[in-house]
């Protein structure tokens, strides 16, 4: 059975997923063989942004062989490595989903999801209209350029770890160790729960 999505301390509004949906979602697991369970961290800055993201779940969610698990709050962060105000801020959530997809395939997917929103490279931490970052899957610890698993910069970012521990108290980063200890490591300042909006897990 899925575990109930779990009411985070930073966000006390955040409802139970209905039994019915969490039945539907176990369901499906049977369409996937050995499934691993990956973390998935969604960033949007430009544009309808809470729309953008639950676009991009629900794009993930379409992926043959990917089921989304859970959804976290939405969190409003001021952009990362810019000058303060140089930006419109970010909407960030995390998701947990289980796939039948190796990594790379899964990159590319997530890939594919930016592109499909009109996510632009041209400056590096420049504005996007989509970030759809793997963070972790499954125990996986490699520094594949391509791919770097866990992402390299998850255990220093509020915006990944607060809405990822809303979601997962016991949650472990591999090869950093437990997220809330991590969390507690960090500055939250600029990094804020929007209790007022919500993503949809699938149905």
């Amino acid at each position: 059975m899925t575990a109930p999505f779990l009411k985070g301390p930073s966000d006390p509004t955040v409802q139970p997923v209905p039994a019915s949906v969490v039945e539907k979602v176990d369901a499906a697991d049977t369409t996937l063989s050995n499934p691993k369970r990956a973390v998935v961290a969604l960033g949007s800055n430009l544009g309808n942004r809470l729309e953008t993201l639950q676009g991009a779940i629900d794009a993930l969610e379409d992926t043959p062989g990917v089921r989304i698990k859970a959804v976290s709050p939405v969190y409003e962060t001021e952009p990362w490595g810019v000058e303060p105000g140089s930006q419109p801020s970010y909407f960030n959530a995390v998701v947990v989903l289980k796939t039948t997809l190796p990594p790379s395939s899964l990159l590319e997917r997530a890939h594919a999801v930016e592109e499909a929103f009109h996510r632009v490279r041209d400056e590096h931490w420049g504005p996007r209209t989509l970030d759809v970052d793997i963070v972790s899957y499954a125990d996986v610890v490699s520094d594949d350029p391509q791919l770097t698993l866990p992402h390299p910069r998850a255990h220093e970012r509020a915006f990944v770890l607060a809405p990822w521990h809303d979601l997962d108290p016991e949650a472990q980063l591999p090869g950093r160790g437990p997220v809330a200890g991590l969390l507690d490591a960090v500055t939250r300042s600029g990094v804020a729960p929007r209790t007022d909006l919500e993503l949809r897990l699938p149905e």
